[in-house]
């Protein structure tokens, strides 16, 4: 355990200097980290909770191959800037604007996992004109209650204690336990790279907050909105998803009636890592289309 580096403990310039693999902008005086990669036409990969742009790492290249791809840490996350904020949808929605704005994107395909999935049906209902195409895994969004977990790290002073122990269990056994079905694929590697920027002081704060907050299932009003816009829509769920069922893909398609609905077998909440193979056909398939 002496080799331990505590949880919240690491300047953000030093961590990023040190394992950053990408990119760094300053939005209204807030850092984001990106990557990017590929030509063509803009796809921007929005990440969900506990992540960060790592998630597409079986995803990038591949889409590259045929798209301009971009990667964004959100506020709180991976490199991007710790500070005190109003996290949730709206903050991460004006995000992906700044930042489209100030590389000049006029139109972008978006594809949100989880919370960044809500992110982009946000985004999609208040600009249009700057969405092409949505593919949504696993979204955050349709009403549900939260998971067990969620409300268990959400009590007063139970989430700092448990965050702040000087163990990779309690969030290894998250990850695990929440985000896959073989969970033989969360090898010691993955994990390690997943949750790096954990060590990064103020993450704890900040997603704590955002658990507390407990925003990521309240857009049933948008999701009715976005039904009636014609943007195309990809919705894609880990049939084993335990965070949000696939239940809720299913009354996502009944509301967005235009849109494709796919069920990845054996994978739950990060399809695309856990059937990466699957889940870049479909996705190529859409966006090309």
């Amino acid at each position: 355990m002496s080799d331990f580096i505590p949880w919240d403990s690491q300047p953000l310039d030093a961590w990023a200097d040190k394992y950053a693999q990408g990119k760094f902008i300053d939005l209204d005086g807030h850092l984001t980290h990106y990557i990017e990669k590929g030509e063509g036409e803009p796809v921007i990969l929005l990440h969900g909770f506990f992540y960060y742009s790592y998630l597409w790492v079986e995803n990038i290249d591949y889409l590259a191959e045929r798209f301009k791809v971009y990667a964004l840490d959100f506020w709180g996350f991976g490199y991007s800037t710790r500070e005190p904020m109003d996290y949730g949808y709206q903050l991460f929605a004006d995000q992906v604007l700044k930042f489209m704005d100030a590389l000049g994107i006029e139109r972008a395909s978006l594809v949100g996992q989880s919370m960044g999935g809500g992110t982009a049906i946000l985004f999609a209902t208040q600009h249009r004109e700057r969405v092409s195409k949505l593919v949504l895994v696993d979204p955050g969004g349709m009403p549900q209650p939260a998971p067990t977990v969620t409300k268990f790290f959400t009590l007063p002073k139970i989430g700092e204690f448990l965050l702040g122990l000087k163990t990779d269990a309690i969030r290894k056994n998250v990850l695990k336990g929440t985000f896959f079905y073989d969970k033989d694929v969360v090898t010691d590697s993955y994990y390690q790279n997943v949750i790096r920027p954990a060590k990064i002081a103020g993450t704890t704060e900040a997603s704590l907050s955002m658990l507390r907050k407990n925003f990521f299932y309240t857009l049933g009003d948008e999701i009715r909105e976005l039904a009636q816009l014609d943007i195309p829509i990809l919705i894609v769920f880990g049939r084993e998803d335990k965070a949000i069922p696939a239940q809720r893909g299913e009354e996502m398609h009944d509301i967005c009636t235009g849109s494709c609905l796919e069920i990845i077998e054996n994978a739950s909440h990060v399809p695309n890592y856990e059937q990466a193979g699957t889940f870049n056909r479909m996705a190529m398939d859409f966006l090309t289309a």
